[in-house]
């Protein structure tokens, strides 16, 4: 194989893994995206059964409703979710 050859064997090798670096790369990306997307989903899920849990508790009488407002009342700075719950 003439050095020429072998050069343009070599480049072509080269290419091929620069291009295969790069599609690990968008495949390791999207990996990442797509376990923090379902890290979200799940933390919103265990914040809505809380949620669920903590009224059903008020409804039941095993929780002061006055406790929960006041946690509410502590917690919630923005005025749109201070509405929300007439504080």
């Amino acid at each position: 194989m003439s050095t020429s050859r072998r050069e343009a064997t070599i480049e072509m090798l080269e290419e091929k893994l620069r291009q295969l670096k790069a599609r690990q790369q968008r495949i390791e990306a999207r990996r990442r995206t797509l376990e923090s997307q379902r890290s979200r989903k799940a933390d919103t899920h265990r914040k809505i059964l809380i949620g669920a849990v903590v009224l059903a508790r008020v409804e039941q009488g095993h929780l002061a409703e006055g406790d929960l407002r006041s946690w509410l009342d502590q917690a919630l700075t923005r005025q749109a979710e201070r509405a929300l719950f007439g504080l």
